[in-house]
């Protein structure tokens, strides 16, 4: 209903009523969505939709009142009765959105479900809110239960966030007790990535959340690179090998965008096939052959070999050699 009520997409919508299962069922028959239990302990169900769009139907014991007494804050807290556009407001929720006001409905709000003190500077962020004077002290006596609900919800708020939302938690004293801090954001250019805003918050910290494997080799990349020594072909290259693909983010982490043009012109450089295979080296597999590899294509980058002939003869001259870094 808050969504409806400013004008926003309507992205999910909750319904509550008595037999959550057998309706649920046949929404998704006419809708086309596909049914299935979103609690088996409370009994309420989900459809899902196309365009990442859902419809939950969730159990009415009591009356709507009733059940609107358990949201979290007033805005949440609006119904309508289905098909008479008559809206139930018993807390005054559309006073609170008219005024962009975020209001506890109950001063048990925090204790009944922590994650909404997350939730809350999450709807700050997203909707340009604020929380009401008395809220926020409220909010502010619970932090220390933020680290509370499970790492999976924690980061499902967190990854909602912008750098704004982050900096209103560090403010919030909630941030903190999570093992982050926002002054990464003074200091590190704007990055697209979904998952950069975490590496920026929280660095190796983030390990403590139940992360991908994918989200753990970007941080560790990020928190690792170090930026090119120079704008040559060489330096540009060996900061690639130990950064791609995510360069780009590596430079935005490093405060060193200005390499950012050299790292493009690089990926369109990138030749389509290698000069030479290991098994062409004559030499038995194992890391000698990976070594040499690297550095034939570390010196066709930086332009002093260009055809295989060369590689191979880079090969004999260079086995069993270890070359600096210089």
């Amino acid at each position: 209903m808050r969504d409806e009520l400013l004008g926003r997409p309507l992205i999910d919508v909750d319904v509550a009523l008595r037999e959550p299962e057998q309706s649920a069922r046949a929404f998704a028959r006419r809708s086309g969505g596909v049914p299935f239990p979103l609690s088996e302990r409370h009994g309420a169900w989900r459809v899902a939709l196309d365009r990442d769009r859902t419809v939950d139907f969730t159990p009415l014991p009591g009356t709507i009142e009733d059940d609107l007494a358990t949201r979290d804050f007033t805005i949440n807290a609006i119904a309508e009765a289905v098909g008479s556009g008559k809206l139930v407001d018993p807390f005054e929720g559309r006073r609170d959105l008219n005024e962009r006001s975020l209001r506890a409905v109950a001063q048990t709000i925090f204790d009944d479900d922590p994650l909404r003190l997350l939730r809350a500077v999450r709807l700050e962020d997203e909707l340009g809110f604020l929380l009401e004077t008395e809220t926020e002290a409220l909010l502010r006596e619970h932090a220390n239960l933020v680290d509370r609900p499970s790492g999976e919800r924690i980061l499902g708020e967190l990854r909602r966030l912008s750098p704004s939302g982050y900096r209103r938690l560090d403010e919030l004293g909630l941030l903190r007790l999570l093992g982050g801090s926002s002054a990464g954001f003074d200091r590190r250019a704007a990055c697209d990535h979904p998952d950069y805003d975490l590496v920026v918050v929280f660095g190796k910290n983030l390990q403590r959340f139940p992360i991908s494997n994918e989200t753990r080799r970007f941080a560790q990349t990020l928190l690792r690179a170090e930026a090119p020594a120079d704008a040559s072909a060489r330096a540009v290259h060996r900061f690639r090998r130990a950064t791609e693909p995510w360069s780009l983010e590596a430079l935005a982490f490093l405060g060193e965008n200005a390499f950012a043009d050299e790292v493009l012109e690089a990926r369109e450089r990138e030749p389509k096939k290698p000069l030479v295979r290991g098994n062409e080296l004559g030499l038995a597999p194992g890391p000698e052959v990976g070594r040499l590899l690297a550095e034939i294509d570390e010196e066709r980058a930086a332009g002093t070999i260009s055809t295989k002939e060369e590689a191979l003869e880079y090969a004999r001259r260079n086995a069993g050699s270890v070359r600096g870094n210089g």
